[in-house]
C-alpha cells in the first residue's frame, strides 16, 4: 500500500502527476519566467527532491528556491509546500476529471507526433487548434501563471512541428497557431505584471499576423498594446495604437466593440473626454452580426463580451469625472455576468467591476456601498489577483488614505484589507513591480 504523502508538495505533485522529471522541468521553467535564464538559477536534483516530498527537510531552502516553488503553487508559501498536507487539498481544482482526460489525451498526442516524426500531417495541426482553442476559452478560469505555462508548452509544441514541415499551408496555418498563442501569453504576463515582457509578446504576436496576413491577430495585439501602453503611462501611444488596430479590415463587430473600448479609455487618459464619450457610443452601436475567425469563432480570452464591455465602460467614466456613469456601468456589467453558468463567469469581470462600483461610490461619499462592493474582491482567489484587479484595489486603498478618512474605522479596516490582499497577489509576488500610473483618474 502507498504511504499517504509526508508534505504538501508531494500531495500536490502526486496530484499533478508529475514524477522526479516533470518536476525538475517545470521547476526549471518557473524559475527561467521567475529570475531569467542564469545559470546561477536553483536546480533540483533527484535525491533533493525525494528529501523535500519525503518531509526530511530541516528549515526552507534559499530563498530563490522558495520563490520558484510558490511560483509554482501560486497561493501557497513555501512554509505550506514542506508542512504536512492539510485533511482537504488546499488547490483541488474543480473539474479534477476534466484535467486528468485533458492530460492523458496531451500524453498520447506527444507520443504520436514522436512516431511521426519524419512528417506532419493535417490532424496534428488540428489537434494544435483544438489546444489553442481550449487555453483561450478556459483562460478566465485559471490562474495567469497556469495560463502562462500551458502557453508556453503549446507554443513550443507548435515551434516543434513548423520545423517538420517545409508545405506553404501548413506552414501558414502554424504561423498563425504560433501567433494566436503567443498573444495569450501576452495577455498571462501582463496579468502577472510583467509589461515588458508582455509588449514584446504582444509585439511577436503582430509580426506573425502580418506575415500571415491575418488581420483579426493584428488588431488583437495592438489592441493588447495599446492597453499595455496606458498602463505604462503612454497614453498618446495607447491611442495611437488603438487607432492603427481599427484601420485593419476583415474585422468583425466584436473585435471594433473591444478596440473602441481600449480606445475610449486611451482617450480618457490623455484628458480628450469628448473622444472618450465618442469612443464609447461607437461601441455600444455596434451588434454582433459581422464575425471574424479570431474574436467570434475562437472567442474566449479573444473575445469581448457585453459584461466586459461594460466594464470598461465604468473604468472610463471614472477617468473623466463621471462617477454616476461608472456606477451605472459597473452594476450593468454585473447584472449581465449574473446572468451566465457559473463556468462561464469571468473571475476578473465580476472583481473589476465590483472595485470601479466601489470607488464610484466612495465619489459619492458612500463608504458603507464601497465597503458593500469590495465583498466581491476580496473572494477573489490569491492565484487569480491579476494586474487589473490589484490597480483597481490599489487605486481605493489610496483614496481612502485621504486625511478626510483618517481617524475614521471602517476606512482603515478596508485600507488594511486592500493590502493584504494586494500583498498575496502575482502582480507583487512575482512581477517586477506593478506600475500604478495608469489608475490615477
Amino acid at each position: 500500500m502507498r504511504s499517504a504523502p509526508k508534505t504538501l508538495l508531494a500531495l500536490l505533485c502526486e496530484r499533478d502527476k508529475l514524477t522526479y522529471q516533470r518536476f525538475a522541468e517545470r521547476f526549471t521553467e518557473a524559475g527561467d519566467a521567475l529570475l531569467g535564464r542564469k545559470s546561477t538559477n536553483p536546480t533540483c536534483g533527484e535525491t533533493q527532491f525525494r528529501r523535500w516530498t519525503g518531509g526530511k527537510l530541516t528549515g526552507l531552502p534559499g530563498p530563490a528556491t522558495c520563490q520558484i516553488l510558490e511560483a509554482m503553487w501560486p497561493g501557497l508559501t513555501a512554509e505550506q509546500l514542506f508542512a504536512p498536507p492539510p485533511a482537504a487539498d488546499p488547490q483541488a481544482p474543480a473539474l479534477d476529471l476534466e484535467e486528468q482526460v485533458a492530460m492523458t489525451a496531451n500524453e498520447a498526442f506527444e507520443s504520436a507526433g514522436a512516431t511521426a516524426s519524419a512528417s506532419i500531417s493535417d490532424t496534428t495541426i488540428d489537434e494544435l487548434r483544438d489546444q489553442l482553442v481550449s487555453l483561450a476559452r478556459r483562460y478566465h478560469r485559471l490562474p495567469a501563471a497556469r495560463a502562462w505555462q500551458d502557453g508556453s508548452r503549446l507554443r513550443e509544441e507548435i515551434e516543434r512541428y513548423r520545423d517538420r514541415t517545409q508545405v506553404p499551408f501548413q506552414q501558414q496555418n502554424l504561423m498563425i497557431l504560433n501567433g494566436q498563442t503567443v498573444a495569450l501569453l501576452a495577455v498571462a504576463a501582463f496579468d502577472l505584471g510583467h509589461f515588458a515582457p508582455a509588449r514584446s509578446l504582444a509585439r511577436t504576436a503582430a509580426v506573425f499576423a502580418e506575415s500571415a496576413r491575418y488581420t483579426p491577430l493584428q488588431a488583437f495585439a495592438d489592441g493588447t498594446l495599446a492597453y499595455i501602453a496606458y498602463h505604462s503611462g503612454e497614453a498618446g501611444e495607447a491611442v495611437a495604437k488603438a487607432r492603427r488596430a481599427l484601420s485593419y479590415g476583415g474585422l468583425g463587430d466584436t473585435a471594433q466593440g473591444r478596440l473602441h473600448a481600449i480606445a475610449a479609455r486611451a482617450y480618457a487618459h490623455t484628458g480628450d473626454t469628448a473622444s472618450a464619450l465618442h469612443s464609447i457610443q461607437l461601441a455600444d452601436s455596434l451588434g454582433r452580426d459581422s464575425r471574424d475567425e479570431l474574436h467570434d469563432d475562437i472567442a474566449g480570452e479573444f473575445g469581448f463580451t457585453d459584461e466586459r464591455l461594460a466594464m470598461s465602460h465604468a473604468t472610463t467614466a471614472l477617468l473623466i469625472g463621471d462617477a454616476a456613469r461608472a456606477e451605472t456601468e459597473a452594476t450593468r456589467a454585473l447584472t449581465l455576468l449574473a446572468q451566465r453558468t457559473e463556468g462561464e463567469q469571468a473571475t476578473d469581470v465580476r472583481a473589476g467591476a465590483a472595485a470601479d462600483l466601489a470607488y464610484a461610490r466612495l465619489l459619492g461619499n458612500d463608504v458603507d456601498g464601497a465597503a458593500e462592493a469590495l465583498t466581491m474582491v476580496w473572494n477573489v482567489p490569491a492565484d487569480q489577483r491579476n494586474t487589473g484587479i490589484v490597480l483597481r484595489a490599489a487605486r481605493i486603498g489610496r483614496y481612502l488614505a485621504r486625511p478626510a478618512y483618517h481617524g475614521s474605522a471602517l476606512p482603515g479596516e478596508l485600507r488594511e484589507q486592500i493590502e493584504d490582499f494586494t500583498r498575496v497577489s502575482p502582480p507583487y509576488r512575482l512581477g517586477p513591480g506593478v506600475p500604478l500610473l495608469a489608475i490615477d483618474a
